[in-house]
């Protein structure tokens, strides 16, 4: 079988540069936000290429991951791995039990195929809650959104300050597809077996199929819904994303 990074690799005008500036971003917000700062990694490329940046320049940066209770198991697999690899232990948080049960219970199983609301409840309590609390104590965050991978983030910024006044990086916001499978070839970097199976982006098992040759890379995320932004409120929300 032909891998991903057989398919994709690629080295282009200004990667050297990309992957320059990326680390010299985290090099800084390691340094202004010292024992403060997490990754917010989501087990898919772009989080294992900057948990690799993390590790390789031997940043003082926590790396965390969300376990919603219904991942994919090539996806919860990615954490001792990840341990493994980089002698990082990760920090896992999960959604508070007694409310994913409260929920099921009220709404059943496949709740998040009913309606966006549903889908968005869902988002909240399995992703929305467990981040405040992996966010809790951080001053900075990093995470490996990029502006190719939809419409919603065209604009994603290098840096932005949060509401709350807690800082947010985006390394990785100019690359291309190829910029990152370059880097995952160059470094050996472990990811995701889901890839290898046309899943571009992956999120909750129930929420993420693969997509085919062409679609979108994001189109395999929430696929059943029609005129939303395909996102769950991490990073951007989905009324302002739509607007």
């Amino acid at each position: 079988m032909t891998t991903i990074v057989q398919r994709l690799a690629r080295k282009t005008r200004g990667f050297e540069a990309r992957v320059a500036h990326a680390e010299a971003l985290l090099r800084e917000a390691a340094e202004d936000h010292a024992g403060r700062i997490v990754q917010a990694n989501s087990l898919g490329v772009e989080g294992m290429v900057l948990t690799d940046m993390v590790a390789r320049l031997k940043l003082p940066v926590a790396v965390a991951t969300l376990d919603t209770g219904a991942l994919h198991a090539e996806t919860l697999a990615m954490i001792p791995r990840i341990e493994a690899r980089y002698g990082i232990a990760v920090e896992v948080f999960r959604p508070r039990q007694e409310a994913v049960v409260q929920f099921v219970g009220r709404h059943g199983e496949r709740a998040m195929y009913d309606s966006v609301d549903l889908r968005r409840a869902c988002c909240a309590l399995r992703k929305l809650e467990p981040m405040e609390r992996l966010l809790q104590g951080r001053s900075a965050w990093v995470t490996g959104l990029r502006r190719e991978q939809s419409a919603e983030r065209r604009h994603v910024p290098f840096y932005a300050l949060e509401d709350d006044g807690r800082e947010k990086f985006y390394p990785l916001a100019d690359w291309t597809e190829a910029d990152v499978w370059a880097y995952v070839q160059r470094h050996d970097v472990p990811y995701n077996d889901l890839h290898d199976q046309w899943f571009p982006s992956i999120g909750c098992a129930p929420c993420t199929r693969a997509v085919s040759a062409g679609e979108d890379p994001r189109a395999g995320r929430w696929w059943w819904e029609q005129g939303a932004a395909k996102e769950c409120g991490l990073h951007l929300r989905p009324e302002v994303a739509s607007a």
